[in-house]
């Protein structure tokens, strides 16, 4: 637990998984964060000649919070050595309203001539056609603004 001080998941290797984690720090693969859980856990690993590090002692060697260190080994402990190393998925994140196909039809839509009577697209006028084109279900004024914004266009 945080702050009491005794860990109460142990992380205890065999010598493939040190190779195996050793190979990730030394040798630059995958990217900076699972390298730094592949370290966390061999300075955690209490087969080590000084029977495992302390969680701060990791933390401050590493330069992350000891709260990231126990995540880590608890990962670890409960859901095994690649779980640890990977990032969990984020279950809250909310699907995007524009994929990349829709995008490219907002853009084709910005890039065309306007409806009749009007001199230039409107954000609404071109949310209201992607819905009527059957592109999105629905769509707010602001995912249209962003999403012209980032692909460098403008409506008109």
């Amino acid at each position: 637990m945080a702050g009491s001080g005794r860990k109460i998941y142990h992380v205890e290797l065999d010598d493939d998984e040190r190779r195996f984690l050793r190979d990730i720090v030394d040798g630059g693969k995958g990217s900076a964060e699972r390298r730094k859980r592949a370290h966390v856990l061999l300075l955690s690993d209490r087969g080590r000649a000084d029977g495992g590090r302390t969680d701060a002692d990791i933390a401050s060697v590493l330069g992350i919070g000891t709260a990231t260190v126990e995540r880590v080994r608890k990962q670890c402990v409960l859901d095994g050595l690649e779980a640890a190393l990977e990032r969990k998925a984020q279950l809250n994140r909310k699907k995007r309203t524009l994929d990349g196909a829709g995008e490219a039809e907002l853009v084709k839509l910005a890039c065309s001539s306007p409806p009749g009577g009007r001199a230039r697209w409107t954000l609404q006028l071109l949310g209201d056609r992607l819905v009527e084109l059957h592109v999105v279900e629905s769509i707010s004024t602001e995912t249209v603004r962003r999403t012209l914004k980032k692909t460098a266009s403008s409506p008109g």
